[in-house]
């Protein structure tokens, strides 16, 4: 690809030269550094980036060979798959802000659940999927076998079994662009997810006996950790965050595990950092500390390249994405 056929790269680099505009653009620059220089990155995804298709963008971002692990919350890894076979039924609700608690009755009422201006159909996504991977699950802890939570998506998409029901371009699937990698997931706290309440009442109901069958979120930081220090024993891995909470705390908090609690001393921290939140640094928390705190928790270097853009994700995201893409 030429530089004049790059219309969104010479856009950003034109356009995009101070505040947030200019701390996106360095980030979006260190971001293709950091691969050039033989670095991997780890992206995690919080909020309702699935349902706010970041597919788009992330889809091709995992084919080519931009991203190399995600750790995200089970509501992200759930409604990537939900979009897939249930995008016509979605209902978009732009006047999402004059909505009563009438009308937001009458959203329920009719099986629409509103993540701020999309409704998500309840039979058509949800149980629909539900039907699909109970059968995976129940497979499974009958054989007394084990896996984490996207390996059974994993199975689901790969097996074909959803093929004629696809209501978007496959393509514009992250998760599906993850399954045909085996790309490592990492999904803490997938007990918070409706796949997971869902999970939890066939458990309640005994139709599912082990509720170990959904390998824990202490399983996936072991997994991490032996993921983290195969990989980073040859290449650096950067971070790149997509919201707060527990999608971004959990994996980062990897490496003072090995150095502090294993006692693997010369654990490599973090190569790169990026936070894209709309959270404003506050007393306490998570999502708006700066990055600088990171430092006194064993998880970044003093020197290590750091950005964080104080922005809408959505708007973000696919932008640093396309501007790493080339694009």
């Amino acid at each position: 690809m030429t530089a004049h056929t790059k219309p969104i790269t010479q856009f950003l680099e034109h356009h995009y030269r101070h505040f947030n505009a200019a701390a996106l653009l360095d980030a979006a620059q260190a971001y293709r550094r950091h691969l050039d220089l033989g670095g991997q990155m780890m992206v995690t995804l919080a909020g309702a980036m699935s349902t706010a298709e970041i597919g788009l963008s992330l889809a091709e971002m995992i084919r080519q060979d931009k991203v190399h692990a995600i750790s995200c919350t089970g509501a992200n890894l759930e409604e990537d798959v939900f979009n897939l076979v249930a995008h016509d039924h979605y209902r978009r609700i732009p006047h999402y802000r004059e909505l009563s608690a009438a009308d937001e009755q009458d959203l329920l009422d009719q099986h629409l659940n509103r993540v701020t201006d999309t409704c998500i159909p309840e039979e058509e996504a949800m149980r629909r999927i539900e039907r699909a991977i109970l059968q995976r699950w129940r497979a499974a802890d009958e054989s007394g076998e084990r896996f984490f939570p996207h390996q059974f998506l994993y199975q689901l998409l790969t097996s074909g079994a959803l093929a004629g029901e696809y209501q978007i371009d496959p393509g514009d699937s992250w998760m599906i662009a993850a399954a045909e990698h085996d790309l490592p997931i990492f999904v803490p706290g997938w007990e918070d997810s409706t796949l997971g309440n869902i999970f939890a009442s066939h458990v309640i109901q005994g139709s599912i006996r082990n509720p170990h069958t959904v390998r824990s979120g202490i399983e996936a930081m072991t997994e991490l950790a032996d993921w983290y220090l195969r990989t980073s024993a040859e290449k650096s891995i950067g971070f790149f965050q997509i919201g707060g909470g527990i999608a971004g705390d959990f994996p980062i908090c990897v490496v003072p595990m090995l150095e502090q609690d294993l006692k693997r001393t010369g654990t490599p921290l973090w190569g790169y950092f990026c936070q894209i939140s709309d959270s404003t640094t506050s007393f306490g928390s998570y999502s708006g500390a700066v990055p600088n705190e990171k430092i006194t928790w064993g998880k970044l270097a003093a020197d290590t390249p750091k950005f964080i853009i104080e922005s809408d994700a959505t708007i973000v995201a696919p932008l640093v994405f396309a501007y790493v893409l080339g694009w």
